[in-house]
This record gives structure tokens, sequence and C-alpha cells, in this order.
């Protein structure tokens, strides 16, 4: 395996098991259980699972996976704060949530270890050139951080009992 290999398979590694920590935290919790807040007026986790869905849905086009499959997330989880807008239920949000990921993960898994470290679509090729590190490996590894810091977060949210 040479090094940029390496490198990949050591971020998916990191994606991977930060996107599976996460998804068991989300399963412990009932359909009820996701409408709590993580703190008193704070975010709920339904707000967080929604949030980092439209942050994965935008993914796709970014790395060159394909079209958005729900841009209808950006309303009530990127454009507005928790609770600002209408937002699709919970069993919708479960089923968008792993529905993105399974694309996201596929497609991940079947990109070259080159390919990781050419250029995300917004991105211009003169840019590119006198900044090389705006490439696909970055945004995995921005992501990664971010799945990170809302797991954080979310570890916090009270159980019920």
């Amino acid at each position: 395996m040479d090094t940029d290999a390496a490198f990949v398979k050591a971020a998916l590694n990191s994606w991977n098991s930060n996107l599976n920590a996460i998804d068991a935290l989300f399963a412990s919790f009932s359909d009820e259980g996701l409408n709590v807040e993580i703190a008193p007026g704070k975010n709920r986790l339904i707000y967080l699972m929604g949030h980092l869905a439209a942050v994965h849905d935008r993914m796709l086009p970014l790395l060159g996976f394909g079209e958005r499959a729900h841009a209808e997330l950006d309303a009530p989880f990127l454009s507005a704060k928790d609770r600002e807008a209408a937002t699709p239920s919970t069993a919708e949000v479960r089923r968008v949530w792993g529905e993105i990921n399974a694309t996201l993960n596929s497609a991940m898994a079947a990109l070259p270890a080159a390919d990781w470290l050419q250029k995300h679509t917004t991105v211009s090729d003169e840019d590119f050139a006198k900044e090389p590190h705006r490439n696909r490996y970055s945004v995995l590894l921005s992501r990664t951080n971010h799945l990170w810091y809302h797991y954080g977060q979310m570890v916090l949210a009270p159980k019920a009992t």
C-alpha cells in the first residue's frame, strides 16, 4: 500500500468510526427521545441528525459523487435554528439520514486513493493550482471532525429513564 492509500484508509476509518458511533447513539433513542434538548434551551438531537444529514447531502456534489438528494433539508437544518422552521417527522429524518450516508459511504469506498487528492468541485482549477490542499481529502477530514464535534454535544443529551 502506498502512502496516499494509507492516509486515505486511515481517514476513511476515522469517518466510519465516527459515523458508526453517531448511528449507535441515534439508535439508542426512541423517536420521542430524539426530541430531547441536549441541554436546556439548546438543540434537540433530531435537529442535529437533520443538520448532519443536510451537510452529508451537500458532500455528494462537493466530492463529485452526484447531485444532492435532499436539498429540502437546508431550510430547517442549515438556514434556521432549531425550532425556527417546520421540520420533517423524526421517522423521515431517520430514513434520510440512513439513505444519504449509505450513498455517501458507497461512493467514498469506491474512490481510488489518488482521486482523494484531486480538487473538490467548488474550487477552480486556478485556485487549486495555488492551493492544492483544497481537495477531496481535506473535505473528508473536515467533515469527520464536524461529525465528532456534534457527537461531543450529543452524548450530553439526557436519556429517558
